[in-house]
Parts: C-alpha cells; structure tokens; sequence
C-alpha cells in the first residue's frame, strides 16, 4: 500500500485594510482559523484576516517555502493580478 503523501499549500490571506498575508501550512483551513482566532502570528493579530483569496499546492514544504519567499517579494499589485489571473482560469 502506498503511503499517504502530505500536500504543503502556499496561501495568500486578504485583510480587512486590503493588505495580504502570505502563509505556508499543510492545513490551511486550520491554519486560516488560528489567523481568524489571533493566534496565527503578528500580522495578522495586527490586520484582521477576511478571507483566503489564493493557494498553490505542493508535494514537499521545501518547494512550499520556496513559493512563500517568491510570493512574499512581490508587490501588491503583482500578488492582485496573481489572483486575477487564477480567477480568470476558473
């Protein structure tokens, strides 16, 4: 029997002031909770976490922080038309 193979997901959180927080978990709607409850970390105790508005899934939590460096480099506005853009896909 095969193994279960754990999926690592990178997320980007819109706020309620409109900024975004770029997270790494492999539970996200855990992990989105905890952000919800003011235990997710700084940011988001400090800009109140709306809703998840991106993820990308991952076969290891290397490549998953790989992509959160990435995403986390670029502007709102690149992050926006990311968003767009899987929007548009759908």
């Amino acid at each position: 029997m095969q193994a279960d193979i754990k999926k690592w997901f990178v997320y980007v959180i819109e706020c309620e002031d409109g900024s975004f927080y770029v997270g790494v978990s492999s539970n996200i709607e855990r992990r989105f909770q905890e952000h919800k409850e003011g235990r997710g970390g700084r940011y988001t105790l400090l800009h109140k976490p709306v809703k998840i508005i991106y993820s990308e899934s991952f076969d290891s939590k290397k490549e998953a922080l790989k992509r959160e460096r990435q995403l986390k480099g670029w502007s709102h506005k690149k992050k926006e038309d990311l968003v767009r853009f899987q929007k548009q896909k759908k």
